[in-house]
């Protein structure tokens, strides 16, 4: 089942039981969802369905950071409560030593030894690790196995 036909089954749901912030939230990512299919001229694949809900939920975290910082607690109240339904929908993330793991797997298989070598390696593991890690995290790790 497509994240798009589970949000549309959920949005159903919600709106039974009148829960006005996951009717929002859940509306807001299926519109997402129809607009990069639209950008891209066909349907989506799980892959790009998931990289448009965790480009939601980042910027939930950002706005969120953003009214915390200037002193709205009320707005960033909000945008974390519309992160936590986002986040109901996205696979868990991989610890970091699960993600040290595969690191080290992707550094021996192309024999990276230096830092030189960070580009070849972030680009082989984000293909390993798509949609399972975050990139700061994985370059942060990448970084401090290379010996930067």
């Amino acid at each position: 089942m497509s994240y798009l036909s589970k949000l549309q089954d959920d949005l159903k749901l919600a709106m039974k039981s009148r829960e006005a912030l996951r009717i929002r939230t859940i509306r807001s990512l299926i519109s997402k969802l129809k607009e990069k299919r639209i950008e891209l001229i066909h349907d989506l694949e799980e892959a790009e369905e998931l990289q448009v809900l965790r480009k939601a939920a980042k910027e939930r975290e950002e706005s969120a950071a953003t009214y915390h910082n200037a002193g709205r607690d009320d707005l960033a109240v909000n945008e974390n409560a519309e992160l936590e339904v986002i986040k109901s929908y996205l696979p868990a993330e991989m610890d970091d030593e699960q993600i040290s793991d595969i690191l080290k797997t992707v550094i021996a298989e192309i024999g990276a030894s230096s830092i030189k070598d960070m580009g070849k390696v972030m680009g082989i593991a984000m293909k390993k690790l798509s949609g399972q890690a975050d990139g700061k995290k994985v370059q942060s790790l990448v970084k401090s196995m290379l010996g930067a």
